[in-house]
């Protein structure tokens, strides 16, 4: 299905674009030793940066020269964005129209053409596939892919060097890509993988449940970043998480915006919703780790208006 990926090529690919993040202490009472890898600290505002610059620099000269597309919820794109600017690589993003605003400025920020592609994340995929066609533009998944997949591994490979002592590793699940790509890269070292999904972002989630990939109406929800479908025609993504995750926790939008406003209270963390599901199950006690734990916060790219209503209970 899918080739021995080269995870330490691909550290060394990544490594000019995405910074090597730090791992801080999470004082769980009464539970084994908890770390939090700060995804929400690296360039670009998440994990998201090492799959796309993994990508683009797997690109021939001609496709270069003829451009990136990518669908994105906003920090996949943000990411293909930045790294294809530097590489001087034409890039046009597509996005929904629920996009964060936020992300939507930094997109733009960048000289990338945005495209609002309608009121859906599956609408964003559809117009990025068919401009692909039409433009001869080379189409970067936010997570479908293997050169993607090989990039957001390369998080497990730091990890590992950072907290060798760790049997379990939380992260957010939404494509699929940075569960599949981390679990292969920690694999051999038997660390269990606890996915996390947010209850009104959990197409993964029910297609595993299913055997197959399924569709799901997008629902509004904090944790915008892990919106969206894994596509109908998904190759690699949904067998990937069958084979290496060992176990699913849900969080509810509750859990997510009381974890949001304790990052930034008790730890001066600006997280954004979709990289706290993980610390919204472990605060809220719907997982109890069986061992040392790294918790993945993925992301930190939110709206100021959202977090503050978020962190003052407005």
């Amino acid at each position: 299905m899918i080739g021995n990926l080269d995870f330490a090529g691909a550290l060394e690919r990544v490594r000019p674009h995405a910074w090597r993040t730090p791992i801080v202490p999470l004082d769980l009472e009464g539970a084994p030793p908890a770390f939090m890898k700060l995804e929400s600290l690296q360039h670009t505002g998440s994990f998201k940066v090492r799959g796309a610059a993994n990508r683009l620099h797997r690109l021939a000269g001609p496709e270069r020269e003829a451009g990136v597309i990518a669908a994105s919820s906003g920090n996949h794109g943000r990411a293909v964005a930045v790294v294809a600017a530097r590489m001087g690589v034409p890039a046009t993003i597509c996005v929904p129209d629920w996009v964060d605003p936020s992300k939507l400025r930094a997109i733009r920020a960048t000289g990338a053409r945005v495209v609002l592609a309608g009121p859906s994340y599956d609408e964003a995929e559809e117009r990025a596939a068919a401009l692909a066609r039409s433009a001869g533009m080379s189409l970067v998944h936010a997570f479908d892919d293997p050169d993607v997949i090989e990039g957001q591994g390369t998080l497990g490979v730091e990890l590992a060097r950072q907290a060798p002592d760790i049997r379990e590793v939380m992260l957010p699940l939404s494509g699929g890509g940075l569960a599949a790509g981390v679990g292969l890269a920690l694999r051999d070292r038997r660390i269990r993988v606890v996915a996390v999904s947010a209850r009104r972002a959990r197409v993964m989630f029910r297609s595993l449940e299913r055997g197959r990939p399924i569709e799901l109406p997008d629902e509004e929800t904090i944790a915008s970043a892990l919106s969206g479908g894994i596509g109908l025609d998904n190759r690699l993504t949904l067998e990937l998480c069958r084979r290496v995750i060992s176990e699913h926790v849900i969080v509810e939008e509750s859990d997510i915006r009381s974890a949001v406003g304790r990052a930034f209270r008790e730890h001066r963390l600006v997280v954004e919703g979709g990289g706290a599901v993980g610390l919204a199950a472990l605060w809220s006690g719907r997982y109890r780790p069986r061992g040392p734990v790294a918790v993945i916060v993925s992301g930190g790219n939110v709206d100021r208006s959202l977090l503050k209503t978020v962190v003052t209970g407005g």
